[in-house]
């Protein structure tokens, strides 16, 4: 088994240390502002964990940067966690935005809960397959193949895959530059 410390895991754990550093925010700062554990924040920094997708949004809202700014440039990296599947398809930074596109795979019953990004941020969601339905913002909306969504996503949002089929969709979030 590789040295988690040698990989990807130190790398996204030295993204998250500089880009904090840079903010001059603290590790509690930055721990109770993403809503989890100052502990864990500092074994993600220190690359002793491997992070998860639900901690790398946590992560990116309060430090005001898309993902793809942990992560790096690497398209078709996946993540498999909890009912869901993502895998970035394209990363674009321009001089006024961020542009990141997935593939999401929401398994059949599957919820993934999304913690609000950095202020400005919005997301479209494409449905190619199955339903299900997406909440922000008090609203609810039904998802079907075909649909095509488009909502701020600097609040938190819910995807939930319907029980019979899940979904299949593309994902693009298009995060401001400030």
């Amino acid at each position: 088994m590789d040295d988690v410390r040698s990989g990807a895991a130190a790398r996204v754990g030295r993204r998250i240390r500089a880009l904090r550093t840079e903010r001059e925010m603290s590790l509690t700062a930055l721990a109770a502002r993403a809503g989890i554990g100052k502990g864990s924040l500092s074994e993600l920094e220190t690359g002793r964990r491997n992070p998860t997708l639900d901690t790398l949004y946590a992560v990116a809202g309060p430090l005001g940067v898309p993902m793809a700014e942990l992560v790096g440039d690497d398209d078709w990296a996946r993540l498999d966690e909890g009912g869901i599947s993502t895998t970035r398809v394209r990363v674009l930074r321009e001089d006024a935005r961020v542009t990141e596109v997935y593939l999401i795979r929401l398994a059949p019953g599957g919820v993934r809960r999304s913690p609000a990004h950095a202020a400005g941020v919005t997301e479209r969601l494409v449905v190619l397959t199955g339903s299900g339905s997406i909440a922000y913002g008090g609203r609810r909306v039904e998802l079907a193949a075909g649909s095509v969504v488009d909502f701020p996503a600097d609040q938190p949002h819910v995807y939930a895959g319907d029980p019979d089929s899940g979904f299949e969709a593309v994902n693009v979030i298009v995060t401001p530059r400030t």
